[in-house]
């Protein structure tokens, strides 16, 4: 063992059933993280319309809304993350479900630009929180070598949450479906008597080691660039949802798709692929006993299916919604990127690094928007030309990553790090 950890005593084994009420929560917790995350983009345009904007105004205000959001769960990943590893991971699952849903229902009720930014910030803030406590917990209950199957469980209940979200969008409006997505997390709240807290996470407490550091990812420059390959890893799947789906109508026109595209059915596509390659990933890396064989076979696929995205021109409608089908099974690595996070730290800061990777990937739309913004400034307003650039940075970045990393796969998590 090396001198930057010490281990934990006991508890590999204390938890050797499937710890159920937890992965019910998490799963569902998760369902209704991605069903908010997503419904905005979804109601992006009728929600801006039915407040009075137009035109550029649409655009415009959809990526400050977005970006807001972004900046939400960046700092929440950083409040939720250190929270857990201080007080535990139950305060953080459920305090983030509570928060989430409140400015869910919130959201319903704005009439503009303004405070429609205040509670897409707080929602992100909220939402920032629950899947790292969630997949934190479910791999600290778990026996070392069924990890991956619960995971895979969270993951693909949790990204279903975007189809519901596309559903429910067609048959209500907007507003009623930000309601419906506070009430359903107002509804777990109750399921907070069934689960457990972490063994593991009792242990570390116990012996009253220092937790929650969130700068000591940064004091060690191995532990640092550890933690920045992690974010990485994940970047590629944010770009796909958070451009090119997110702003599949506007690609849809200069790609001179046969039939308007509709950001609902696109994300509800992606999404559909979402949970089958989660699933498929999940199981892969059962079968290969490996995480990171798995996630680069996926970012192979990722370069297949951008670049279909982008050269196949004057195709249907039916078509292009399969692409967005395609694309969402080639990033469908979630499950596999989040276990990674988790299994790379000990217990003394895994919940930090747990919580905020995700969030920083997802944050990582920001600088990937303004970049694509200035792209296309320098290639005479061009969508295609700067989607390319900007997905091609995020792959390479991905592979660089995943090039420098250790296979976790069925690695002991009974050990804390040294901070």
């Amino acid at each position: 063992m090396s001198n930057s950890i010490k281990p934990v005593i006991g508890s590999e084994h204390a938890n050797i059933t499937f710890p159920v009420a937890a992965i019910i929560v998490a799963s569902l917790g998760y369902f209704v993280d991605i069903y908010d995350l997503l419904l905005f983009s979804i109601v992006r345009l009728p929600s801006l319309l039915s407040i009075g904007l137009k035109g550029d105004e649409l655009t415009n205000s959809g990526i400050l809304l977005l970006n807001v959001q972004m900046i939400g769960l960046l700092v929440g990943g950083i409040f939720w993350g250190v929270l857990g590893d201080k007080k535990g991971r139950l305060s953080v699952l459920f305090g983030s479900i509570f928060i989430y849903s409140i400015a869910n229902l919130a959201n319903g009720f704005v009439s503009t630009v303004h405070w429609y930014a205040i509670w897409r910030f707080v929602a992100g803030f909220g939402l920032a929180g629950e899947l790292g406590a969630g997949i934190t917990l479910v791999a600290e209950l778990m026996p070392k070598e069924k990890r991956g199957q619960a995971t895979t469980i969270v993951a693909s209940i949790g990204v279903s949450g975007a189809v519901a979200a596309y559903f429910i969008a067609q048959y209500f409006s907007w507003r009623i479906s930000f309601f419906i997505g506070g009430g359903l997390g107002l509804c777990l709240l109750l399921l907070r008597v069934g689960v457990a807290e972490s063994g593991i996470f009792g242990k570390a407490k116990e012996e009253n080691v220092k937790r929650g550091n969130f700068f000591a990812l940064f004091t060690n420059w191995d532990r640092f660039i550890k933690y920045l390959r992690c974010i990485l890893i994940g970047v590629p799947l944010w770009f796909v949802v958070g451009i090119l789906i997110t702003f599949s109508p506007e690609f849809g026109k200069v790609l001179h798709i046969k039939g308007e595209v509709s950001a609902g059915a696109a994300v509800a596509c992606c999404y559909g692929g979402l949970v089958l390659g989660d699933i498929a990933s999940g199981i892969l890396s059962q079968y290969l006993k490996s995480r990171l064989k798995v996630v680069y076979t996926y970012l192979f696929l990722s370069l297949i299916s951008i670049s279909c995205y982008f050269l196949f021109k004057d195709i249907s409608l039916t078509a292009f919604y399969i692409i967005c089908l395609f694309m969402g099974f080639s990033v469908g690595y979630w499950v596999i990127f989040m276990t990674i996070a988790t299994e790379q730290f000990g217990t003394n800061i895994r919940a930090t690094v747990t919580t905020t990777v995700p969030n920083f990937v997802r944050g990582a739309v920001v600088p990937l928007t303004i970049l694509f913004q200035y792209l296309r400034t320098q290639f005479g307003g061009s969508l295609v030309y700067a989607g390319i650039v900007v997905g091609i940075l995020c792959l390479t970045l991905a592979f660089w990553s995943l090039s420098k990393m250790q296979d976790t796969f069925s690695k002991n998590l009974d050990y804390n790090e040294e901070i």
